[in-house]
């Protein structure tokens, strides 16, 4: 059975990291872009980020620019934008792909893990969600929409799974 740590990503800074650094941990990981008009969701990530992630909680950003090119920059500037601008300080990747033949095998799982609104794989925007519980497997997927502060019930029963 796969899990969110059989997984590696290559990190804002260009090192490979394996998704096994997050074991034991509730993870949100998300698309994100710098110029989509969910962009200041940021905001609400960081929050969210902050007020659990004494308790065993991450945000995992993976820029995409397969959405309207809403994310022309490179890595550098990808992070100083979140940095500048949202304060980001939860771990974010280097730019992914999230569909298609060139989809990061991270993003291929988590579409296969847990399906869209009507049963689709595919994502259909930046700011997709996923809810990953302590035990690496995939428990919700949100839609864009879905502000991150929205989802904090969700993230407290997932943390309070597995004996937490």
């Amino acid at each position: 059975m796969t899990r969110i740590g059989d997984f590696t990503a290559t990190d804002i800074d260009g090192h490979e990291r394996p998704l096994s650094d997050f074991a034991g941990q509730v993870l949100l990981v998300v698309n994100v872009a710098s110029r989509c008009g969910f962009t200041p969701q940021y905001a609400g990530l960081e929050q969210v980020w902050r007020q659990r992630s004494d308790r065993g909680f991450a945000v995992l950003g993976f820029p995409c620019d397969q959405f309207g090119q809403q994310e022309p920059g490179d890595e550098a500037a990808i992070r100083d934008f979140c940095a500048l601008n949202y304060g980001v300080t939860f771990p974010m990747f280097a730019k992914v792909e999230v569909n298609g033949p060139g989809a990061h095998p991270l993003w291929a799982w988590l579409q296969r893990e847990k399906r869209g609104l009507f049963g689709t794989g595919a994502i259909k925007w930046n700011f997709t969600k996923f809810l990953v519980g302590h035990d690496g497997r995939a428990l919700a997927r949100y839609a864009p929409r879905q502000r991150p502060e929205s989802l904090l019930g969700a993230i407290d029963r997932a943390l309070g799974r597995a004996g937490r």
